[in-house]
């Protein structure tokens, strides 16, 4: 039960139950074994959606943070059937943990851009982790200026623990570097979908996350701050990471119900990264229909929409 989490753990056992039941029809089939099979497909099924109905916050984070989950590339590996990378910020270098180009989403020519974390120790050495530098959000910028000089849609994928909080981003002044990006973004002048396909995190999500139609995977989280920093500066703890995490308000599920988002995509059942190849057809549609329900509307009324979302956001009235 390598990387299983320990809701899942009842699931895998009794999937593993199943196999065993087929396997053993298969040898020998009679109507005994058949009707093992049947039982224990439907227990597996029930089991599976009350899992999946009842997943706390805390529980949706760690579905997020899953070593299997597909990134931002996989996705692009399994929607684009072209895609052409571009680097560099013309500043300072280039940032692997920010991949971006362009690429043919769909039937639509469009710009990604993401962040992309790592699956072992060398591929996250050169990712950060995830976490984008300075010239990653300058080359987003670059990029999608390019995008916008070309009429072309930007499709933003966000997955990131933050942005790098090291002694070299501050020497480049990162924090400059996402606030230029949350104005530049804001006047861009073609359509922008972001989606946070795995974690959203503070202002590294939103150094790229300025969009028209912001969306979130079923089992994502965006937050200003991570569970576990949460529980530190509260309870003084990280062992009560869960109970920030309900108190944060950070699921799917809470933020389209306080309307920080504009919609949910679906996953597959127990997550993205038990079918991959399924996550990425409900991830293409998804921005597919937010880019044709964007491109209707004119660029000045697209801006106007735009700014005023974002203004909206933390105004409330008590009833």
């Amino acid at each position: 039960m390598k990387n299983a989490l320990d809701f899942e753990v009842p699931l895998i056992k009794l999937r593993d139950e199943l196999d065993e039941a087929r396997r053993r029809h298969q040898l020998s089939p009679s109507n005994n074994t058949a009707t093992l099979v049947a039982e224990l497909e439907s227990r597996f099924h029930v089991m599976q959606q009350d899992i999946n109905r009842n997943l706390s916050p805390w529980e949706r984070v760690q579905i997020a943070r899953h070593v299997k989950r597909p990134f931002m590339l996989d996705y692009v590996k399994h929607i684009c059937p072209e895609f052409i990378e571009l680097h560099g910020d013309r500043h300072i270098g280039d940032d692997h943990a920010m991949p971006a180009g362009f690429a043919i989403w769909g039937d639509r020519k469009v710009l990604v851009v993401g962040h992309q974390k790592g699956r072992d120790t060398k591929e996250n050495l050169l990712r950060n982790f995830g976490s984008a530098h300075p010239e990653g959000y300058r080359k987003a910028m670059r990029l999608m200026r390019l995008a916008e000089k070309f009429g072309l849609p930007i499709v933003s994928l966000i997955d990131t623990p933050g942005a790098y909080p090291g002694v070299g981003a501050e020497e480049r002044n990162i924090a400059e570097a996402i606030a230029f990006n949350l104005r530049e973004m804001m006047t861009l002048r073609t359509p922008v979908v972001a989606v946070v396909i795995g974690e959203g995190g503070s202002g590294g999500a939103l150094g790229i996350g300025i969009a028209d139609r912001v969306l979130l995977l079923e089992n994502a989280y965006y937050s200003v701050i991570s569970p576990e920093g949460c529980a530190a500066i509260l309870w003084k703890h990280r062992q009560h990471a869960p109970e920030a995490a309900a108190a944060l308000k950070l699921s799917a599920q809470d933020l389209s119900q306080l309307g920080i988002i504009d919609g949910i995509i679906p996953e597959p059942a127990g997550g993205a990264h038990h079918s991959p190849s399924e996550a990425a057809i409900y991830l293409k549609e998804g921005v597919l229909k937010a880019i044709a329900e964007l491109e209707k509307l004119p660029i000045p009324t697209l801006l106007d929409q735009r700014y005023q979302k974002f203004r909206a956001y933390g105004q409330f009235t008590n009833s």
